[in-house]
C-alpha cells in the first residue's frame, strides 16, 4: 500500500514559474505558498493587490503579486497581454460561491462569468506561453449543477446561487476535458488537469447573502471542513504529480470531503464531450476569445 500524497511529495520547481488566481487567501495562498516553498517563482493574481501583497509577506520565497479580476475581461486581458517569456503552470483557482444574483463588468452571471468565463479567457490568452500544464479547481458540488446554453446568464430561469454555482463548477470540469481534448489534437504535450478540494474552510463560503447560511457554513468550516492547507492538495498534487493530462484530483476520504489527494471521478455532464465542445463554441462568443 502507498504512502499518502504530501506537500514533501512535490518536486523541485526551481527555474519555474506558476500563476495562482486568487491567491491572497485560502486554497490559492496555501496553493501558492507550496508551490513557492519548492522552489517556484509564484504569481499572485489578484483582485485587491494590497491584501494581496500583505498576503505575499506571508510567503517565503520568490513571489509576485499582479492584479487580475476575473469579473472583467478588460482586466483579463490586461494580465495576459503583459506576460512575457514561458509559464509553466497555470492554476485557475480564485471563485466566488453561493453569492446574490449579480453581474460581472461585462454582463455576465456573476458566478458563471467569474469562476468560468474569467479562467476560459485567461487560459486562452495564456495558451502560447504555457509549457506544462493548466489546473482548473472544481467543486463536488459540480454534480448538482446543469451547463443550460440557451440560458447560461439565468435570463429566464428563477435565480439559484447554489444551482448557478454548481452550473460553473460543472463549466470548470466541461472547459478542463475540452481543453485537454484540444490540446492532444494538436500534438501539444501541455496538459489539462483538474481538481477540487472537498470541504475545506476557506472565505468562500460567508458571501451568500444570507444571515442564515452564512452563519451554517461558518459552522461547518469550523466543526467539520478540512484545513485550507489541507485543502489544496489535490490541486498541488494536480499541478506537480506526474499524471496523464485529463486528470481530476480530489480528497481520497468519505465522499471525497477530506483526506490525502487521488484521482477521482466525475458526474456523467462532466464527461459529455458533445457538450464541452458546445460550451466552448459558447464562450468563446460570450468573452470574443478564441
Amino acid at each position: 500500500m502507498s504512502t499518502p500524497w504530501t506537500v514533501a511529495d512535490i518536486p523541485s520547481q526551481r527555474g519555474r514559474t506558476a500563476v495562482v488566481t486568487g491567491a491572497n487567501s485560502g486554497l490559492g495562498l496555501a496553493t501558492a505558498r507550496a508551490l513557492a516553498d519548492a522552489g517556484a517563482h509564484v504569481v499572485l493574481a489578484v483582485r485587491d493587490t494590497g491584501r494581496g501583497e500583505a498576503a505575499a509577506r506571508t510567503v517565503p520565497g520568490d513571489v509576485e503579486v499582479r492584479r487580475l479580476d476575473l469579473a472583467d475581461l478588460s482586466s483579463v486581458r490586461e494580465f495576459a497581454g503583459a506576460w512575457t517569456g514561458d509559464l509553466d503552470v497555470l492554476v485557475n483557482n480564485a471563485g466566488i460561491m453561493m453569492v446574490p444574483q449579480g453581474r460581472t463588468a461585462d454582463g455576465f452571471e456573476l458566478q458563471f462569468g467569474t469562476n468560468h468565463l474569467g479562467h476560459f479567457a485567461l487560459t486562452v490568452l495564456l495558451l502560447p506561453h504555457i509549457t506544462d500544464r493548466v489546473v482548473t479547481v472544481s467543486s463536488g458540488l459540480h454534480r448538482s449543477g446543469e451547463v443550460v446554453l440557451d440560458d447560461l446568464g439565468w435570463e429566464r430561469r428563477t435565480y439559484s446561487p447554489t444551482g448557478a454555482y454548481g452550473a460553473s463548477k460543472l463549466a470548470n470540469l466541461l472547459f478542463a476535458l475540452e481543453l485537454q481534448r484540444r490540446l492532444t489534437a494538436a500534438g501539444s504535450t501541455v496538459r489539462s488537469m483538474a481538481a477540487h478540494p472537498g470541504y475545506a474552510a476557506t472565505n468562500l463560503q460567508s458571501h451568500t447573502g444570507d444571515r442564515l447560511k452564512d452563519l451554517v457554513l461558518k459552522l461547518g468550516n469550523r466543526f467539520i471542513a478540512q484545513s485550507d492547507t489541507d485543502g489544496a492538495l489535490p490541486t498541488l498534487f494536480a499541478a506537480t504529480a506526474d499524471l496523464p493530462g485529463g486528470s481530476y484530483a480530489g480528497p481520497s476520504g468519505f465522499q471525497e470531503g477530506r483526506g490525502a489527494p487521488t484521482l477521482v471521478g466525475r458526474s456523467q455532464a462532466a464527461s459529455d464531450v458533445q457538450l464541452a465542445q458546445d460550451l466552448w463554441t459558447a464562450s468563446e462568443r460570450l468573452t470574443g476569445v478564441s
